[in-house]
């Protein structure tokens, strides 16, 4: 297949979003059933209302607005809810979620890439949405890593067996 930037903003769109997904499965593993529906403080959420949050997320911005599905979600039962799920059943709905939207990804042309749709209350173009969805998937994940090290002190050595003090060769 040719490269183009298309191809590329693509790939790397996935690569993004697929090397969030086992850091978080192993927070998730990390933590108690009743772990992951506690909240920090009455201020934050829970690691499930983050989960079920990107689900409603991506479901919104790739699944509808370009994959074309109707938009069925409800933003604030995602905040909400305080159980109901286990872990492997957040872990399977965030997956399918995914997979889902990265199929939509995966087969995005230059002109849907370049299409302007509303999404919430923005205006975007779908490199716009996949933009937000890759740094709003990231970010969360981030929250995620960041309550479990609290609740559990440890090092989560996501980067184990890699020497990330190597310097660029130019």
């Amino acid at each position: 297949m040719e490269r183009t930037i298309t191809t590329e903003f693509i790939e790397q769109s996935i690569y993004r979003i697929n090397e969030n997904t086992p850091k978080i499965e192993k927070c998730l593993n990390e933590l108690t059933e009743e772990e992951i529906w506690k909240r920090p403080n009455a201020s934050s959420n829970s690691v499930g209302n983050i989960i079920l949050h990107l689900c409603g997320n991506i479901t919104q911005y790739i699944i509808s607005s370009i994959g074309g599905k109707e938009d069925i979600r409800k933003r604030d039962e995602e905040f909400s809810t305080k159980g109901g799920y286990t872990k492997g059943e957040l872990f399977n709905k965030l997956t399918g979620t995914l997979n889902e939207a990265i199929a939509i990804i995966n087969v995005c042309s230059n002109e849907e890439l370049l299409r302007i749709r509303r999404v919430q209350a923005f205006e975007k173009s779908g490199v716009g949405i996949i933009v937000q969805v890759v740094e709003h998937y990231s970010y969360h994940t981030g929250q995620i890593i960041f309550w479990t090290k609290l609740l559990r002190d440890k090092d989560m050595a996501f980067y184990a067996g890699l020497d990330l003090n190597k310097k660029n060769k130019v």
